[in-house]
């Protein structure tokens, strides 16, 4: 056996000491952020401690940014607290029980279709032309525009990005809990996360935005803490916020589609898209234009960004992030 002697344990402590709790970044480096006019904010935390928090073109820490897709993001916690709360059955119930006049529609299909082919962008409902959005956001009634339309596919067969079947998501959290989609989330989300300044507009049909066309507004600290819902299995400052059962189906699907959107060779399921990069699990929401909220669990990392949505190259950018801006930062994370 092996003998510890004083100056081994002197060098083994100094060691100890020396060895860095937290990744170095340094994204002033980093050539897909220097001199880059669509960049809001970055923010990166890792063990639970914020190492990284730039803000550009003029902004700062206090806005509220337009999270753009990343709403469904938020949503998806918002239905796992409702079902926890027993004001939603299942992922598994079928959206008939909330809209019934899908009784009477002559699909029957329509009546099988439940809220988590919804969640997955599989529910075969009406998506709306991203070119023409505001043929959708122009509509008096669009939740019910979706439902009266005709299927474009079989209910779970084939994924296809729907904003317009997503927004049902809001209508049916606000038919079950007896609060509308703000009301609900301010109390049961965002006041344990200690967020109280958020914007979140409404559609014509009277629900709050469910898909993010109109889009949730947070800061970008404020996504940071959304994020480390899926590290602490839905727990902030000690209190169960997210009920850890959901956290857990969120991280580990039953069902997932492949999808061309985001990080190569991503799933989408339950509003959260996933992904293996160089051999580490990435789960993560998007939204147009660039707004990224990543989370690494085997580094205990969360990067959040803000980019202009508005911005002609909102694709190149998302673009940009994925396949050159969150390189750079992993690497620098490992």
């Amino acid at each position: 056996m092996a003998v510890l002697t004083k100056k081994t344990c002197i060098l083994a402590f100094l060691l100890l000491i020396s060895t860095p709790l937290f990744a170095q970044i340094n994204v002033d480096t980093i050539s897909s952020i220097k001199n880059n006019p669509g960049i809001y904010s970055l923010l990166i935390s890792q063990n639970n401690k914020l190492i990284c928090q730039k803000y550009f073109n003029g902004h700062t820490d206090h806005e509220l940014y337009n999270n753009q897709s990343l709403t469904k993001s938020v949503i998806s916690l918002l239905i796992g607290i409702a079902i926890d709360e027993g004001k939603i059955k299942s992922v598994d119930e079928k959206i008939v029980d909330f809209f019934p006049a899908l009784k009477n529609d002559p699909d029957k299909r329509k009546q099988a279709i439940t809220i988590r082919q919804i969640m997955n962008q599989a529910s075969g409902l009406y998506h709306e032309d991203l070119t023409r959005l505001d043929l959708y956001l122009n509509l008096p009634d669009p939740s019910g525009y979706v439902l009266n339309a005709p299927l474009l596919t079989e209910p779970g067969k084939v994924f296809h990005y729907s904003n317009a079947a997503t927004h049902l998501l809001s209508a049916i959290l606000t038919k079950s809990t007896g609060m509308d989609t703000r009301t609900f989330a301010a109390k049961y989300l965002f006041a344990p996360l200690g967020i109280t300044n958020f914007d979140w507009p409404k559609l014509h049909d009277g629900y709050y935005d469910g898909a993010g066309l109109m889009a949730l507004r947070l800061q970008t600290s404020d996504m940071v803490k959304i994020g480390s819902l899926l590290l602490h299995n839905g727990t902030y400052n000690g209190k169960q916020v997210v009920p850890a059962k959901w956290i857990s189906l969120v991280l580990y699907p039953d069902i997932s589609y492949p999808t061309e959107w985001g990080l190569d060779r991503s799933t989408y399921a339950l509003c959260w898209y996933h992904n293996v990069y160089k051999g580490t699990e990435v789960i993560y929401g998007l939204g147009w234009g660039g707004q990224f909220v990543m989370v690494i669990p085997s580094l205990n990392a969360i990067i959040a960004v803000n980019e202009n949505p508005a911005n002609e190259n909102a694709i190149k950018q998302s673009v940009t992030f994925t396949t050159r801006t969150f390189q750079a930062i992993f690497q620098q994370l490992k």
